[in-house]
């Protein structure tokens, strides 16, 4: 390790993060800066096109989707269905966090924000199950641009330098984030001498680019529906130059405006109460992929190549495999088609509602590894 330089970075100072979120501050501290006052929404369209005109995503914010009475309804009512089945797989990463980790110096830590409402359930089973009331921070991670360094370094001030930080994000996709969390370690490595394991678990791994995950079926998790109101209430994250400085978090709204309509610890007090159901399954099946380890074939991108064939599509990026990222495109993109892997799918009820609210066409794709896949109407340039 190059001790000086870890000595010199880790003297750092970094501004101290501000109460952000409509989480009890128990279960997660967001390390962002807040810039609640800061007009950085852009319609759906405009920004779109600001987007594929190479604007990176994280310049601006879209503006959140307001969803109908019936969608909120289709939501609660997928709670309600799946509660235990998300407690199970919250269970069953959990523990093989624990087996991996152990308790004692383990810090977790959530990418925003969808990564946000699954640290917390993490954290909430493992003080249940183990009386280890482990540390639960919140992150910024960006494509194209990387990991926030400072909240990393705050983690480790906070910590210690020889903190095990597990990072959990709430699905997988294509495995780009997962990408660039591996490529964010190498660089603190090669800049500071701070090695950091780039395991990331994930609630599910529908992309097979995982080794920690609850289950890989491409399902609906709840927390997939909506977007800042089950997600503490936080924007995505946002990272300019002009708002952000050398001692500062990368940045995030904090939608003070929606308290009222918050679902955020909704669905966390849903599924709390089934871990204890679902603990011993849990452990069995936890003990038996520390047997036989789970393989990352990525073998997502397969579909991908496959989808960018059949639709003339260059740029890898407009194409969002899983029902989570589909749900995105959906909420925040302009969406030129989804593909299905067949129109019976339970796991699909609320992207056909969504899909019919916005009059997107939805076709049948034979053989999908995933329940489904968003395609963003191709303009030009590059992509979220």
């Amino acid at each position: 390790m190059k001790s000086m330089e870890i000595e010199a970075v880790m003297n750092k100072r970094i501004s101290p993060p501000v109460p952000l979120g409509s989480y009890p501050a128990s279960d997660v501290t967001f390390l962002l800066k807040d810039l609640s006052n800061v007009s950085l929404e852009r319609g759906t369209a405009e920004r779109e096109v600001a987007i594929q005109s190479g604007v990176h995503y994280s310049e601006m914010l879209p503006v959140e989707y307001q969803p109908t009475e019936q969608y909120i309804e289709l939501f609660h009512e997928t709670l309600r269905d799946s509660a235990g089945k998300v407690a199970l797989a919250v269970a069953v990463v959990s523990e093989m966090i624990v087996a991996r980790r152990g308790t004692a110096g383990t810090v977790l830590v959530s990418l925003a924000r969808a990564g946000t409402p699954i640290g917390v359930l993490i954290k909430r089973y493992i003080m249940e199950r183990y009386g280890a009331d482990l540390p639960h921070y919140s992150i910024s991670i960006i494509r194209g641009k990387g990991i926030d360094e400072n909240a990393i370094l705050y983690m480790l001030q906070q910590h210690g330098s020889d903190a095990k930080l597990q990072f959990i994000d709430g699905w997988t996709g294509k495995g780009a984030i997962r990408q660039v969390l591996i490529e964010a370690c190498e660089s603190l490595y090669s800049k500071y001498g701070i090695k950091l394991n780039d395991d990331l678990a994930v609630l599910a791994d529908p992309g097979y680019c995982s080794e920690t995950f609850g289950t890989r079926e491409d399902y609906l998790i709840p927390s997939a529906c909506l977007n800042s109101t089950v997600s503490g209430l936080m924007s995505r994250t946002v990272l300019r130059d002009d708002l952000i400085g050398p001692e500062e978090f990368h940045g995030a709204k904090f939608y003070k405006e929606w308290l009222d309509s918050d679902l955020s610890n909704v669905f966390i007090e849903a599924v709390v109460p089934h871990f204890a159901a679902a603990a011993a399954e849990a452990l069995r099946m936890a003990e038996e992929m520390q047997k036989n380890p789970p393989e990352s074939s990525w073998q997502g991108l397969a579909d991908i190549r496959s989808i960018q064939e059949t639709f003339g599509i260059d740029n890898i990026n407009l194409v969002k495999p899983g029902v989570g990222e589909t749900t995105r495109v959906l909420l925040r993109r302009v969406p030129w088609k989804i593909l299905v892997d067949r129109l019976d799918n339970p796991n699909l009820r609320h992207i056909l509602l969504l899909a019919e609210d916005r009059g997107v066409p939805v076709e049948v794709f034979p053989g999908l590894t995933y329940s489904c896949c968003g395609i963003i109407k191709p303009l030009k340039g590059e992509s979220e």
